[in-house]
C-alpha cells in the first residue's frame, strides 16, 4: 500500500540511545561511524561474546526527582524524557496547544517486561501478599505512551503499535492518519524499547542468543509531526516534510525481494536509513548504491522499536530539499518505506 502524505511536516526531534541523550550525540556517532555497543557481561553471554546497545549515559535523575521516576518503568522514563525534549525542540510548551488537539502514537517492543517480571515473581514467590499494585500499570506495552501523555498533557489520540521490527514505523503511519482525519494538529510519534538482563537470558535459553540477541538495544526516538498550516501559523521551524508512506503487510518466505520493487522510489534518495531485519535490508541497500547510508543497528544496536531513533537520525541529517528514505523490515513482514524531504518543501 502506498499512501501519499500531504501537508504533514516534522517540527521536533529527540533521541535516547547508546550514543547518548539527544540528537547531537546520535548524529556524531553517525557522522564518525562510531560503534557505541558494549560487551554483554559474561554472566549473560556465556561465552557468546555478544554486544548490546545499553543507554548507559541516560540517568533518570537528570530529568525528574527519584521518587517520581520510581513510578515509571524504564521505557516510560525514556518516552517521557524524549517526548518532552522533542516537544521543546518543536517550540511547544505544555498549554500552548489545546490538549485535545495533540496526541501520541508510539511503537513499542519489550516495554514493561522488567516490571512484568517483578510483578509476576512477587506472586509466585509470596502469593497475593507479594503482589505490588504500583507495578501493574507499567506491565503493559502502552504504559510508555500513556505516561508521556499524562506528563505532557497530550489528550488527543493515544495509540501504541507493537508490530515486530516495524513498530515505530506503524506508529508514524497511525499518526499521519489521525492528522489527515482532522483528529489532531500535532502528534508525537516514534518508538521506545528497553533492554534487560532477563531478556538476554531468555534469548540464551531459547538458543537464539547469537541470532536474535546480538546487538540488541534500547532507547527512544521521538518525532513531532504537525499539520503544515498549524506549524506555519505559529512560526515553527520545519525540519522536514513527509511525502509518502508505503507498506507491505506480509510476504511468503522466498519472495522477500518483491518488496524491493513495491517499496523503492523511482528516483533514488540522497540518504537512506535502515532499520530491522538485516537480510532484506542488505538487499534494499544494494539497490540504492548511490545513497548515503545510515545503519544505526551497527552503531547503537537494533530492537523492535528502534526505528524511531533511525528515523530521527535520518531527518536530522537532511539538508533543505534533500530526499531521504527510511526502510524497515521484519522477517516475512511488515515492510515499510517512508519518504522525507528536508526543510520546508512546498
Amino acid at each position: 500500500m502506498k499512501h501519499d502524505v500531504a501537508d504533514i511536516v516534522v517540527t521536533g526531534l529527540s533521541a535516547i540511545s547508546a550514543a547518548g541523550v539527544g540528537i547531537d550525540p546520535l548524529l556524531t556517532a553517525v557522522a564518525s561511524d562510531r560503534c557505541c555497543l558494549s560487551d554483554v557481561p559474561e554472566t549473560l553471554a556465556i561465552g557468546a561474546k555478544l554486544r548490546w546497545g545499553r543507554a548507559d549515559q541516560f540517568r533518570a535523575a537528570d530529568f525528574m526527582p527519584p521518587l517520581k521516576a520510581r513510578k515509571f518503568d524504564r521505557s516510560s522514563i525514556f518516552a517521557v524524557v524524549a517526548s518532552g525534549q522533542a516537544l521543546a525542540n518543536a517550540g511547544i510548551r505544555k498549554g500552548d496547544i489545546s490538549p485535545d488537539r495533540i496526541g501520541i502514537t508510539i511503537g513499542a517492543g519489550f516495554c514493561g517486561i522488567a516490571n512484568s517480571e517483578e510483578f509476576i515473581s512477587g506472586y509466585f514467590l509470596k502469593g497475593v501478599d507479594g503482589v505490588a499494585p504500583m507495578l501493574f500499570p507499567n506491565t503493559v506495552a502502552n504504559a510508555a505512551a500513556s505516561n508521556a501523555s499524562i506528563e505532557h498533557g497530550l489528550q488527543g489520540p493515544n495509540v501504541t503499535a507493537v508490530q515486530r521490527f516495524c513498530s515505530a514505523e506503524s506508529a508514524l503511519q497511525l499518526a499521519c492518519r489521525f492528522m489527515e482525519e482532522g483528529r489532531a494538529d500535532v502528534m508525537v510519534t516514534g518508538g521506545v524499547d528497553e533492554l534487560t538482563p532477563r531478556m538476554m537470558q531468555g534469548f540464551r535459553d531459547m538458543r537464539q542468543d547469537r541470532l536474535l540477541a546480538a546487538g540488541f538495544a534500547e532507547g527512544c526516538g521521538a518525532i513531532v509531526l504537525e499539520r503544515r498550516s498549524h506549524a506555519e501559523s505559529r512560526g515553527a521551524k520545519i525540519l522536514a516534510g513527509i511525502t509518502t508512506v508505503s507498506s507491505i503487510g506480509r510476504l511468503l518466505a522466498g519472495r522477500e525481494e518483491e518488496a524491493l520493487h513495491r517499496l523503492l522510489p523511482s528516483h533514488p534518495p540522497a540518504w537512506v536509513s535502515l532499520s530491522g531485519s538485516a537480510d532484506l535490508l542488505q538487499a534494499f541497500a544494494d539497490a540504492l548504491p548511490g545513497a548515503k547510508r545510515i545503519s544505526t543497528a551497527a552503531l547503537i544496536g537494533r530492537s523492535l522499536a528502534m526505528g524511531g531513533v533511525s528515523m530521527a537520525a535520518l531527518i536530522a541529517s537532511l539538508s533543505t530539499g534533500e530526499h531521504g528514505l527510511h526502510l524497515a523490515a521484519s522477517p516475512e513482514g511488515p515492510y515499510f518505506a517512508i519518504n522525507f524531504i528536508g526543510g520546508s518543501p512546498a
